[in-house]
């Protein structure tokens, strides 16, 4: 509209509008979706979970509406390589019209695989690589050939069964370290004059999180 971010201006009917572009949260929050998304808190947990930064390779499986993969693509920058796997033509086509929206092009760092990453992961010496799947454990063998030693797996969860499933499986394989589980609750302030004190709601569970790392061999 031709002035700086941060500007306010008047409608015709007089009601101030605050112009700013929107932060990769404000984005997410308001998507296109076709699966669920991981919200923000999550998101960024589990980029610092994965240890990524420039020139990092990283796996995901399902892609759902690429709120993850926005995340996972800012952090491993122009010289890394997500490759997102997705079973669903149609969530890997909103992925992709959602991704390109938020970058403003279709990130050369980017690649999409439709198909099961059980059955078609031919990565190898990934640096990390998140699930986002109703049977994770099914994909312990794979991600287990395509990591790196001492490379991170991240599983987001929605139930406790299914935590406990993924957990058993990783000790059974021999090839991880003691997974650990966490989940991540975000709590506002309301803060006006003297009376600052915890808002009456706040964002809790969303998901758990599985984290371990791949052995030698």
């Amino acid at each position: 509209i031709g002035l700086p971010e941060g500007s306010v201006v008047t409608s015709s009917n007089t009601t101030p509008y605050l112009a700013l572009r929107p932060l990769l949260d404000d984005f997410v929050l308001s998507m296109t979706r076709g699966a669920q998304v991981i919200y923000p808190k999550d998101a960024a947990r589990i980029v610092g979970l994965l240890n990524l930064g420039p020139g990092a390779r990283v796996a995901e499986a399902g892609v759902g509406s690429g709120a993850m993969t926005c995340s996972l693509l800012r952090a491993v920058g122009d010289e890394g390589t997500v490759y997102s796997y997705e079973r669903r033509p149609e969530f890997a086509e909103i992925a992709e019209a959602n991704v390109t929206r938020w970058f403003g092009s279709r990130p050369a760092s980017w690649q999409v695989i439709l198909g099961d990453l059980a059955e078609i992961l031919e990565e190898r010496d990934l640096d990390a690589v998140i699930l986002d799947m109703l049977a994770p454990w099914d994909c312990v063998d794979a991600v287990g050939r395509a990591l790196a030693p001492g490379g991170v797996l991240v599983c987001y969860l929605a139930t406790t069964t299914q935590m406990s499933r993924l957990v058993e499986t990783l000790r059974v394989s021999g090839e991880w370290t003691e997974p650990r589980a966490e989940e991540t609750l975000m709590r506002t302030w309301h803060l006006e004059g003297l009376a600052v004190r915890p808002d009456h709601r706040m964002n809790g569970h969303t998901g758990f999180l599985v984290v371990s790392r791949r052995l030698a061999d």
